[in-house]
């Protein structure tokens, strides 16, 4: 009886590690560390919080932010948050996006424009990491309003999450593709 279950234990050890081998590769880029305070009663409690992207470098992305007491620890929960908000986006055959988009977040405003093969990303700050992870090689972007890093990022994240197909434009106009 006690083989039996030995087998089980290893046949469930090796189920788990199947599993995580079959989790894509994700990247993670850290775009800030702010060390922020808290005053309270007895003084000042200091923390640190970490805005994180996490992506595939395929047309998955993410960000995530999260506090801590130390760098380590908000940097892993970051990660996390990051995984929690991954988001499905279209990439063209010549890694751009399909069309022209725009993403509003805050105070922030990001126009994106697709572009041609060999042009590379052309963005500051915020939004070339976001696109960077996400695997798009050549588009223009343009970052208006605000330059706060993180709504920057959930800005670029909101335009990218706009991005549609022309299958799925046909397929919500009940069209047909000829």
């Amino acid at each position: 009886m006690s083989t039996d279950l030995k087998q089980v234990n290893k046949f469930k050890k090796n189920s788990r590690r199947n599993d995580n081998r079959n989790e894509p590769k994700l990247v993670e880029r850290l775009i800030k560390i702010s060390r922020v305070s808290k005053v309270t009663k007895g003084g000042k409690k200091l923390s640190f919080r970490a805005i994180v992207v996490i992506g595939d470098e395929n047309g998955q992305v993410g960000v995530g932010v999260a506090k801590a007491d130390d760098v380590v620890n908000a940097f892993k929960k970051a990660k996390t948050d990051g995984r929690k908000h991954l988001i499905k986006i279209p990439i063209t055959k010549s890694l751009s996006i399909p069309h022209r988009v725009t993403g509003d977040f805050g105070a922030c405003k990001i126009i994106m424009r697709p572009s041609i093969e060999g042009s590379g990303v052309i963005a500051g700050g915020a939004v070339r990491t976001v696109l960077e992870v996400a695997g798009i090689k050549n588009v223009i972007a343009k970052q208006l309003g605000s330059d706060n890093l993180l709504n920057n990022a959930r800005a670029s994240i909101c335009a990218l999450g706009n991005l549609t197909t022309k299958s799925q434009v046909s397929k919500k106009r009940d069209l047909n593709l000829n």
